[in-house]
C-alpha cells in the first residue's frame, strides 16, 4: 500500500441501484474502481466481475468501468488478509483492521465517482474469494474502530519491513512533516525475510535506467550515495560518470531500478571494486517504511502486545476510538 496518492477526479456515475450507500446509507459504505468489463447480479446481495465475486451492489461509470459498492466491513474483511498473512497473531490482524479501516474513512470524498482502487495504488481488494476466516475474526473484533488525531481520521501508511527504523512521510514524499508520521525505532521487525537483503546491480542496467541522467556525465564509472535522512535511507544517489557526477533522488533512482530490486532505500553498505561492472548492495526492509511496519507488528504481537500499543508505537500520538464516537 502506498499513501499519499493523488484523488482521482470525479466522473459521473450510472446507477444500477436505487442508491449509492457511499453517500446514502446510515452504515458506512465505500466504492472501489474494479475496472473495465461486465458485471452481473449473483443473488444474495452479491455480484459477479471478471470470474471473482463480490460483496454489495455495482454502478456503471460513463466510460464503462465498474464500481463495487460495499459495506466498509466486508470491504475491509477482503483487505486484510490481502494486505497481511492470515495466519499471524490476532493483534497483529486486528491492527491492519484498524489500519484499513481508517484508510478508507480519510480518504473517502462523495464529490468523486469513487473512493478507492483495489490495488497497492490503495489497498489489495480481491472481493469474496479474498476473505479468511481469521481475518474476518479480527475485523469484527475491531468493528468501528478507528486511528484518530486530534479528533480527525489519521493518515495511514504502512508497508511490509522497515528494517530497523520506520521512514518519515515527509522525507519519504517531500511532503508537509505528519507529526505521528515523523519515524520511530523499530526492535521488532527482524524475523522478517527481508529484515536484511543484499542486491547486485551492474553499472550498465542502471546506466539503461537512467539514460536522461547520464547523458552530460559519459560512461558510468560508480555510485555513491552522499546524503542519507533521519531514518539511514539514501536520500541522494551520485552516479558518477568519467566526465563528471550527477546525482538522483533516492525515490526516484528506485523506481528506476524496481523496488523489487532494490527493496528499500535503507542501504547499509555500497561496494564496487575498481574496474568491475558490478554494484554490490546491502539493505534492510522491504518497502517505503513510512507509518506501520508489518513484521514489526507480527513481532510486538507475539511479545504480547494488542493492537492499540502496536498503532501508539508506530504512529505516536495517535488514539484508536470508535467511529461513532
Amino acid at each position: 500500500m502506498i499513501a499519499a496518492v493523488p484523488l482521482v477526479p470525479a466522473r459521473r456515475a450510472v446507477a444500477q441501484s436505487d442508491a449509492d450507500p457511499a453517500t446514502s446509507s446510515s452504515r458506512p459504505a465505500l466504492r472501489v474502481l474494479l475496472g473495465p468489463g461486465d458485471a452481473s447480479s449473483a443473488g444474495n446481495g452479491t455480484f459477479a466481475f471478471q470470474g471473482r465475486f463480490y460483496r454489495g451492489s455495482f454502478t456503471r461509470l460513463d466510460d464503462g468501468q465498474i464500481v463495487n459498492l460495499v459495506d466498509l466491513e466486508a470491504y475491509v474483511c477482503s483487505v486484510v488478509p490481502a494486505e497481511m498473512s492470515p495466519r499471524w497473531p490476532p493483534a497483529a490482524l486486528e491492527t491492519q483492521s484498524i489500519c484499513a479501516r481508517t484508510y478508507v474513512l480519510q480518504r473517502s470524498d462523495p464529490r468523486r465517482a469513487y473512493d478507492l482502487v483495489p490495488s497497492e495504488l490503495d489497498q489489495v481488494y480481491h472481493g469474496i474469494e479474498g476473505e479468511s476466516p481469521n481475518a474476518t475474526a479480527a475485523v469484527s473484533a475491531t468493528a468501528g474502530r478507528v486511528l484518530r488525531y486530534n479528533a480527525a481520521f489519521a493518515q495511514i501508511a504502512y508497508s511490509s519491513c522497515c528494517g530497523g527504523h520506520t521512514e518519515s512521510s515527509s522525507d519519504a514524499w517531500s511532503s508537509i512533516p505528519i507529526p505521528y508520521l515523523a519515524g520511530v525505532v523499530c526492535t521488532s521487525c527482524s524475523d522478517s525475510p527481508y529484515f536484511r537483503w543484499y542486491s547486485s546491480l551492474t553499472l550498465e542496467g542502471i546506466a539503461a535506467s537512467l539514460p536522461a541522467s547520464l547523458a552530460t556525465i559519459g560512461d558510468l564509472v560508480d555510485l555513491r550515495i552522499p546524503e542519507r535522512d533521519a531514518s539511514g535511507r539514501a536520500r541522494i544517489f551520485e552516479l558518477v560518470g568519467r566526465n563528471d557526477s550527477v546525482t538522483v533522488q533516492g525515490s526516484a533512482f528506485r523506481r528506476a531500478i524496481g523496488p523489487r530490486t532494490l527493496r528499500s532505500l535503507l542501504i547499509t553498505a555500497v561496494q564496487h571494486w575498481p574496474d568491475s561492472p558490478d554494484i554490490d548492495i546491502e539493505g534492510g526492509g522491504l518497502g517505503h517504511g513510512v507509518g506501520l511496519c508489518q513484521w514489526g507488528a507480527h513481532g510486538m504481537a507475539l511479545a504480547g502486545a494488542g493492537a492499540p500499543a502496536i498503532l501508539a508505537h508506530y504512529f505516536p500520538g495517535t488514539v484508536v476510538e470508535d467511529l461513532e464516537r
